[in-house]
């Protein structure tokens, strides 16, 4: 099977403009393409995953990812999918983030040797000449149309901002930079970012002529994505120190029935053979299933070796009743446990709520238990007499959740 007609197989592409050409392109890897990701945080998180992927699989049949960081984008914000303008970030803070990216991709693309390029939109977008650009680019948009988008129209009765409405001829700016830069002739992008998408592909081809090469794919995967990237304390992240290999990998774990057969066509990479045989499962066979792709996902993110750690500490929990070496371990002062701490002090200390109104949340609505007895009151205090021998106790949060807290 060839790439394009797997990704087709894999459920990933949802809209093409011109599949004849996409499927010529991609199947004798002559595509270089670009996914945008806006920096809006010092990690990746899975709602990123179908990307990374996918940027993945097309490199290794040949063709060549550029990704493209949003430092100058995030300057303003995309409105698609907000209710809310953005949160306008420095421009330290976008480097910081941009930097951290590219650690993360790595695990996913080769960067050597020209096989794949990091770019920042900044290097085009901060030295624009305001008027120029007004000249140069605007007449090739219609407002009238652009106001019939989705990414408007969902935030046209909160109020859209002039600054935030620029966004969409920032982005069509950019394929047309990176076509001019870099020969990218193709664009890939969550169903939500279509009408951007075709701004640039319209762009270059009004630019630079009916003949000018430039293709548009859109995925299914940011509404998707998106929504696999949240939990209900936050995002899950590709970060270890925001969020653990083994709780990456009870994420993946506890995903629901319906959703395991579609993420490992995906995620993975698989045989497209061995995950239509996981078609056939039913009842318990469906949590081996998910045991699969709980390994598969943290072993591309985390390495084997935690993959195997985190798979142990999950088949741990149930046969020793919660006890394991490899659980989420945070250690605190003795002397502090000896004194006293409050459980919504313990549960934002091992980021098992972000904040400490997260927490009473969490407790109030029955969520958190300490070493397998519910706790129900918000002021409840936990000291060294509540440590097991080794020092230690595990809280629990929601029914598979686990972290252990260690005195030293």
């Amino acid at each position: 099977m060839k790439i394009y007609d797997e990704l087709v197989a894999r459920g990933l592409i949802a809209q093409v403009t011109d599949e004849k050409e996409i499927r010529e392109l991609i199947d004798n890897g002559k595509a270089t393409f670009y996914i945008g990701f806006d920096p809006t945080a010092d990690s990746l998180h899975v709602g990123h995953f179908m990307a990374l992927c996918l940027m993945k699989r097309l490199q290794e049949a040949g063709n060549r990812p550029i990704a493209l960081i949003g430092g100058g984008t995030g300057m303003v914000g995309d409105p698609s999918g907000r209710s809310d303008m953005r949160q306008m970030m420095t421009v330290e803070t976008i480097q910081h983030n941009c930097d951290c990216f590219k650690k993360q991709m790595s695990r996913f693309i080769d960067f050597s040797e020209g096989k794949a390029m990091m770019v920042n939109n900044a290097d085009w977008l901060m030295d624009l000449n305001y008027v120029d650009f007004l000249r140069e680019i605007g007449p090739h948009f219609s407002v009238n149309r652009m106001l019939t988008a989705e990414c408007y129209k969902q935030r046209m009765e909160k109020g859209l901002s002039f600054l935030e409405f620029n966004y969409m001829l920032m982005q069509s700016y950019d394929f047309y930079e990176l076509y001019q830069r870099y020969g990218c002739n193709m664009q890939f992008g969550g169903d939500d970012q279509w009408s951007n998408m075709l701004g640039g592909t319209e762009l270059i081809r009004r630019k630079l002529g009916k003949d000018a090469y430039a293709m548009t794919i859109t995925l299914l995967l940011n509404s998707e994505g998106k929504k696999m990237g949240k939990t209900q304390s936050g995002a899950v992240w590709l970060d270890p120190d925001k969020t653990s290999p083994f709780d990456f990998y009870q994420y993946w774990r506890n995903i629901a029935d319906a959703d395991v057969l579609k993420c490992l066509r995906m995620l993975t990479f698989l045989p497209l053979e061995q995950i239509d045989e996981m078609d056939k499962w039913e009842g318990s066979q469906l949590n081996r299933a998910k045991e699969i792709l709980a390994y598969e996902l943290t072993a591309l993110v985390h390495g084997t070796d935690e993959a195997k750690k985190a798979e142990g500490a999950a088949k741990a929990l149930f046969v020793n009743g919660g006890k394991t070496d490899d659980m989420p371990t945070t250690v605190v002062a003795k002397a502090d446990m000896e004194a006293g701490k409050d459980i919504l002090s313990l549960l934002v200390e091992t980021k098992l709520a972000p904040t400490r109104s997260e927490a009473r949340r969490l407790v109030q609505q029955g969520g958190v238990s300490v070493n397998d007895e519910k706790v129900t009151d918000v002021y409840k205090t936990f000291t060294m007499t509540d440590m097991d021998e080794e020092d230690s106790m595990i809280i629990r949060k929601g029914k598979k959740v686990y972290h252990k807290v260690k005195a030293e």
